[in-house]
């Protein structure tokens, strides 16, 4: 289905463009993203244990708004700050709608686990029991693994006058213990459930599964913190306990680094790391069970209010069911997908990378195109005697990189290699500074990124001697250089060996590890220099195209929306006629559908089994289309705080590909996308007769295709 480009013109600019009115706020957008993660777990049609998935990443979604988000906002509050939202709300007024909106999905993650999600795991023969459901035998097999397994890591910690209250660690989950003591009386206890041991015990089951189900595919569980309940008056001799409950603490993660005051950036990060575990608690999760006394110990010594509790009628840290994941139950996943080799790779092998890309420019489609091509491209490089130098950056790779051992055997065949691997990338700090050591050992250059900014661009730069002089060779991805995350990310790469682009690329590394100050690059749109000033002026151009009765056409596929200028000049844009359809996964503070300001803009969102990450920016130009694509979201950060680079998609044919079959697949779903209402709310995009449309699965079927 196609979009028309026939401009419509607002008859009078809406008295909104000048108020805060006009953007949703950022938080609440984020939490209506987190409820479409929710809406897949509640989605019947997804097998049972991707459900399960849903749930888990709904978890650790919320977990870290409340780390980074919900502590940032909390803290504003207790340094007096008034400062409102771009959308016209206080810090304290934030709080209380985030908590309200928190408080809603959870009855419906509650109901979704209590009498869906488990009822349906137990006729498939996975049982999740209660210790007090348990027979006496099964019983009994806990009591053993818990002294065998259990008991020897367990570290009780009293709390008294001669004993401190005992530091909760983040998202640990914990045992808040009375005893009673003939002399002393009533006692308070905390004990760690060791996340050292799973989560789950297996137990011997005692239910019959399906007879689809052969014995060996049939679990059963129960809870760890359960099993120590039952057995914690080992911990306690000769003493009574009385009581025993669950809870889990949220802390503030957000780490603040004086960069400027850093001697050693490394050792800043790594202690900051550390110190990572001791920041203000902003959330109390605990069973409805909690006794008020209970309570009333662990607000005071955690310096909380009643708005920082969470109540659960399920099992606290539901973020643990991805275990259930790992299962041998193909039967109740998706079924496996393999990502197939672009064609233009399949008559090349991989020490031919280069003759491959200099034939033409790659574009490679994550994960529905492999991620191999771009490690085969990097161990190419390490091998090939003409290379002769390896400049790349890397933000999130994983805990076993094939690229980073690529670039450390490349050193070892004395290249040279320069990596800037950027160590604030948050909760990646402690992975990254291992490997920057490891680059560091064997004699990689390794620089660290710029004081005050993130280096978020996906880069790599191969310099090689050919036959007519030197040539360099280009990744450019709007993704992380990590091939576990490129199997489950959506993301575009393009490998290129055009002479601007390669140039624009060495100043960029010169401008990351050395005093470049350059300000304007040929083909790249580089944040914080040009990338906003760049991308007004592309949407600008389509206002002009518009003012003067021409089509004007924007398409932005991004992760976030809620810069305000940046939405002020999509609004601007749509009051002349420009029509603009905006493909946003997470937040997007933009309000569509708004006569007088937003009538042209449509915003959807796909959530789906991939993580909907690429970047696409579509400009029509009255029929002599642009297409960007690069690391950046219309964000702040991004935009003003971090190296980000955008960069063309010069082969007419791939930008051709891009925009007919990529982003007009997206357009055209009819499955998964949702699409965003003036209120903020989503709407689920239905077929209504029309033949069911989800752009994830014709990726994955092979169509469309280069």
């Amino acid at each position: 289905m196609a979009v028309s480009l026939e401009p419509t013109h607002s008859p009078e600019p809406s008295p909104m463009l000048s108020t805060p009115e006009r953007f949703i706020n950022r938080e609440l957008s984020w939490l209506a993203f987190n409820y479409r993660v929710l809406e897949e777990a509640l989605d019947q049609r997804n097998p049972l244990l991707e459900r399960v998935k849903f749930i888990s990443i709904f978890e650790t979604n919320l977990d870290e708004f409340f780390m980074i988000r919900v502590a940032g906002i909390k803290q504003q509050v207790a340094e007096g700050v008034t400062e409102r939202s771009a959308d016209g709300r206080t810090p304290n007024e934030q709080l209380a709608v985030i908590r309200k909106e928190v408080l809603r999905q959870r009855k419906i993650v509650n109901q979704c686990w209590l009498e869906d999600i488990v009822p349906k795991l137990h006729q498939q023969g996975i049982h999740l029991l209660d210790y007090a459901d348990l027979n006496e035998a099964q019983r009994q097999s806990c009591r053993e693994y818990f002294e065998r397994e259990v008991f020897p890591v367990l570290t009780p910690l009293a709390f008294d006058p001669s004993h401190p209250f005992p530091h909760i660690s983040n998202l640990s989950i914990n045992l808040a213990v009375v005893i009673k003591d003939p002399e002393e009386g009533e006692l308070f206890a905390r004990v760690k459930v060791p996340a050292v041991l799973p989560r789950l015990v297996p137990v011997e089951s005692a239910c019959n599964g399906p007879d689809s189900v052969p014995p060996e595919r049939r679990y059963s569980f129960t809870w760890l913190e359960q099993v120590i309940a039952d057995n914690i008056h080992a911990l306690f001799p000769g003493l009574e306990v009385v009581e025993s409950y669950a809870f889990r603490v949220t802390r503030n993660a957000d780490m603040e680094i004086q960069e400027e005051e850093a001697a050693d950036l490394l050792r800043t990060i790594e202690l900051s790391v550390r110190q990572r575990r001791f920041g203000a608690v902003v959330r109390l999760s605990f069973e409805r069970t909690l006794s008020e006394r209970v309570r009333e110990v662990l607000l005071y010594n955690l310096n909380l209010t009643p708005e920082d509790l969470y109540e659960s009628d399920v099992a606290i840290g539901l973020a643990d069911m991805f275990a259930l994941t790992k299962l041998d139950r193909p039967d109740l996943k998706d079924p496996p997908f393999y990502p197939h080799i672009p064609t233009v790779l399949r008559s090349h092998t991989s020490s031919d990378m280069f003759a491959a890309i200099r034939q033409q420019d790659i574009l490679l489609h994550h994960p529905y195109d492999s991620f191999q091509p771009v490690v085969d491209l990097i161990q190419s490089a390490a091998e090939d005697p003409k290379v002769l130098a390896i400049k790349q950056t890397l933000y999130r790779v994983g805990s076993n990189s094939p690229i980073v051992k690529a670039l450390m055997h490349a050193r070892e065949q004395d290249k040279q290699v320069t990596v800037l691997v950027e160590l604030k990338a948050r909760f990646d700090e402690e992975n990254n500074i291992t490997w920057a050591r490891a680059l560091e050992r064997v004699g990689v250059h390794v620089v660290y990124g710029l004081v005050g900014l993130k280096t978020h661009a996906k880069l790599a730069l191969i310099v090689r001697r050919e036959h007519d002089g030197l040539r360099r060779y280009v990744h450019l991805g709007t993704g992380n250089y990590n091939a576990t995350s490129a199997r489950i990310y959506t993301d575009l790469g393009v490998l290129t060996c055009r002479p601007d682009i390669g140039a624009d690329v060495s100043e960029l590394f010169n401008f990351l590890t050395g005093y470049s100050r350059q300000s304007h690059y040929r083909k790249l749109l580089i944040a914080p220099v040009e990338l906003r000033q760049g991308l007004v002026r592309l949407i600008e151009r389509e206002m002009s195209h518009a003012a003067s009765g021409r089509p004007a056409h924007i398409i932005m596929k991004m992760n976030a929306c809620v810069d305000p200028k940046m939405i002020d000049a999509l609004y601007s844009a749509s009051v002349v006629g420009v029509k603009i359809d905006l493909i946003v996964r997470g937040m997007c503070a933009l309000r569509p559908g708004i006569l007088g300001m937003s009538e042209n803009i449509r915003v959807r969102s796909i959530v789906g089994r991939f993580l909907e990450h690429s970047r696409i920016f579509y400009f029509h130009n009255d029929g002599e289309p642009e297409v960007y694509c690069g690391s950046a979201d219309m964000m702040q950060r991004n935009l003003d705080r971090r190296v980000e680079a955008i960069f063309p998609i010069e082969d007419p044919a791939l930008a051709q590909f891009v925009r007919a079959q990529l982003l007009q697949a997206y357009l055209d779903d009819n499955t998964r996308a949702r699409d965003l209402l003036a209120d903020g709310s989503y709407v689920r995009v239905e077929p209504h007769g029309e033949r069911p449309f989800d752009s994830q699965e014709i990726f994955m079927s092979g169509k469309p295709s280069i």
